[in-house]
């Protein structure tokens, strides 16, 4: 579809949004437009990774309620310390929520850029892998800071987000979640949530960096297949917990205000305070693996996490420590 299509199409997915059947008439009749017109949008609806049954004498009916985000809500209920601020933008269409936030000025000493999309039409995870979330099925999140200056443990900022990011998903949900290293959330060995944290550093100067969250909320087995086929299966909080789900609003909320105070003390705090906790939910602990980097690979047994966020591997030629690199398990213990 092409870009800024989908608005076309979102009166007739609001309407759609409960989850309840609604006949063709009803719609058509609500939005002005033909029963004909109607049929076109569905199939682009669809064609955005949204399943929509229709029946005849029932009418159209979408397969997962939709909680459309609320930027208003989502900005009354944040927390920040007095003097700071945060600057809010909510998409119902994107190319990137991360590469939005690179392509705007960096925000100011103290102010928090926030950028959430219902779909992603270039959504980005590690080494150039694309995030897939069809529209209002997951959470698309990113967070823009700028430091002073590039912090020390800037390399394992991702993980620190990780470790937050495990806090408020076992807060709201009761799961219990591991980290495999270097960026995924993890349950009974199947990805729920991904992070990638890019920087963009002047020299001593200035030093920006844009922290994306994408979590996988309630979709469809197309959707969670697509995602395993790149190499990790997946599930969603729907089915993690069995049929229900946060609210996203209230899960956006709760992750922007544990990330800020993340981003906020991360330069004077470093990746010490998260260690601890992370060394904890080591999902790869005691696993064999087999780490790809750019121009090398290593395979062995994961022994843990070093101090500046580097994986531990312990191979034939004693301990190796990875600082980047594509992670397969090899070994299930």
């Amino acid at each position: 579809m092409a870009a800024g299509a989908l608005n076309t199409c979102l009166p007739l997915l609001r309407l759609l949004a409960d989850g309840r059947p609604h006949s063709g008439e009803a719609l058509a009749e609500a939005l002005g437009i033909s029963r004909a017109a109607v049929w076109k949008q569905i199939a682009r609806l669809k064609n955005l990774g949204l399943k929509i049954d229709s029946r005849i004498g029932s009418g159209y009916r979408l397969s997962r309620p939709i909680e459309f985000l609320d930027r208003a809500f989502i900005a009354r209920e944040l927390n920040g310390p007095e003097g700071c601020s945060s600057r809010i933008e909510v998409f119902t269409e994107i190319d990137s929520t991360n590469s939005h936030l690179f392509s705007r000025e960096r925000p100011a000493p103290g102010e928090l850029g926030v950028c959430l999309a219902e779909f992603q039409r270039g959504g980005r995870g590690r080494r150039g892998r694309s995030w897939v979330a069809p529209l209002g099925g997951g959470l698309c999140l990113s967070l823009a800071w700028t430091f002073a200056a590039q912090p020390a443990d800037c390399g394992a900022l991702g993980l620190a987000a990780g470790v937050v990011v495990r806090r408020v998903l076992e807060g709201l949900t009761g799961l219990k979640l591991k980290i495999k290293w270097p960026n995924d959330l993890i349950w009974e060995h199947r990805k729920l949530a991904g992070i990638l944290v890019e920087l963009s550093a002047e020299g001593h100067g200035p030093c920006l960096a844009v922290v994306g969250v994408g979590i996988n909320v309630s979709m469809d087995s197309t959707a969670l297949d697509e995602i395993g086929s790149s190499g990790a299966d997946a599930v969603d909080l729907a089915s993690a917990m069995q049929g229900s789900s946060p609210s996203r609003n209230r899960l956006a909320v709760r992750l922007i205000n544990e990330l800020s105070m993340l981003l906020r003390s991360y330069d004077s705090t470093g990746f010490a305070p998260y260690l601890d906790e992370l060394l904890a939910v080591d999902y790869l602990r005691g696993r064999g693996v087999k780490v790809l980097g750019d121009a090398h690979s290593v395979s062995g047994t994961a022994a843990g996490i070093a101090a500046d966020g580097g994986l531990l591997v312990d191979t034939v030629e004693g301990v190796r420590k990875i600082l980047s690199g594509e992670v397969s398990v090899r070994a299930m213990t």
